[in-house]
Order: structure tokens, then C-alpha cells, then sequence
């Protein structure tokens, strides 16, 4: 009887650190960012991309004009778009409009933060804090939750990121 009751508890204990590893939801006046994540980062490499979802619960529009993360020497707010048929990357340098009563998602494949010059490689658990500048909201800083190579969303820990590696975007003939 008490293996059972250990075994339970084990994995409570278990479910419950796993919910302590998930990101936070920040707020800051309207705004609501939430889904904050990376992908861990192979050996030597000196850029990563960041993602998260803003959702603005005001009925002012809002800008993110910048972010900064003290692991990276430049960050950019950048944009990924076909054009003539090759995808394209850029930075956003009038930044990302987030409109009232919308959600804006950086995610793989679309807009996203592009962190730079590495000092550090992102390992899959790690937290990386970034510093978000609305116009109106001001200074945020959230922690990006570091997911496996692959991942293709939070929580993925890249398990699925293997297989779907074959429809990634081709990223050898964009142009910055």
C-alpha cells in the first residue's frame, strides 16, 4: 500500500514541476504576453529565434519598437515573407503594430525575434530573459522557455520537430 501511495505522489510531484517549467502569462497595462519560447540552439551557433504571443486587451493600439537580451550582442524584431517565390528576412525597424482587442503570434516560419551574436548557447530547459519595448506599455521582460531543436511550438520539447523538419522553410536562399 504505501509503494502505491509513493508512486502517486512521485508523480504528482512529477506533473506539478512540469507545470512550474511552462511560461508565465506577463502583463503589462493591456497588454498580455504569453507562450514565450526558443529552440535550444546547436553547438556554436550565434543566432536563435524567439517567440510568443501578445494580445493587446485594450482599445488603444500598441507597438513593440524593440527588444534586448543580455545573452545576445543584437536583437531585431524580423518578419519572414515570400517574395517572387523566396522567402525573405527582415528586420522590422518601425516594429510590429499590435492593434486593440487582437492577438499577434511570432512564431516559426513568420514574424519573430531574431537575438543575435550569441555569447551562450540555449539549452532545452534553460529560461532566456528578453526586454520587450512597447511604445505604450513600456519595458517587459519575459523569459523565453527553451525548448528541443526542433520544436515547433511550446511544450514540444522537439520530439515532433524531427519529422516536420522536411517542411521548414528553406532558409539557404533568403536574403536580409
Amino acid at each position: 500500500m504505501n509503494r502505491i501511495k509513493l508512486s502517486i505522489l512521485a508523480v504528482a510531484m512529477l506533473l506539478g514541476t512540469s507545470a512550474a517549467f511552462a511560461a508565465e502569462d506577463v502583463k503589462a497595462g493591456d497588454l498580455v504576453i504569453s507562450q514565450a519560447w526558443s529552440r535550444a540552439t546547436p553547438g556554436g551557433a550565434k543566432v536563435a529565434g524567439g517567440y510568443l504571443t501578445i494580445e493587446n486587451k485594450g482599445n488603444a493600439a500598441d507597438r513593440l519598437v524593440s527588444v534586448s537580451a543580455d545573452i545576445a550582442g543584437k536583437a531585431e524584431i524580423h518578419e519572414m515573407a515570400m517574395d517572387n517565390g523566396v522567402m525573405k528576412m527582415r528586420a522590422l525597424d518601425k516594429g510590429l503594430a499590435i492593434d486593440p482587442g487582437k492577438t499577434v503570434k511570432l512564431a516559426p516560419g513568420g514574424n519573430h525575434l531574431m537575438l543575435q551574436e550569441l555569447k551562450g548557447p540555449f539549452k532545452q530547459g534553460d529560461k532566456v530573459p528578453v526586454t520587450l519595448q512597447f511604445e505604450k506599455a513600456g519595458k517587459i521582460t519575459v523569459a523565453l522557455d527553451v525548448q528541443g531543436v526542433g520544436a515547433q511550438a511550446p511544450g514540444d520539447g522537439g520530439h515532433s520537430g524531427h519529422m516536420d523538419m522536411k517542411k521548414m522553410p528553406d532558409h539557404s536562399g533568403m536574403k536580409k
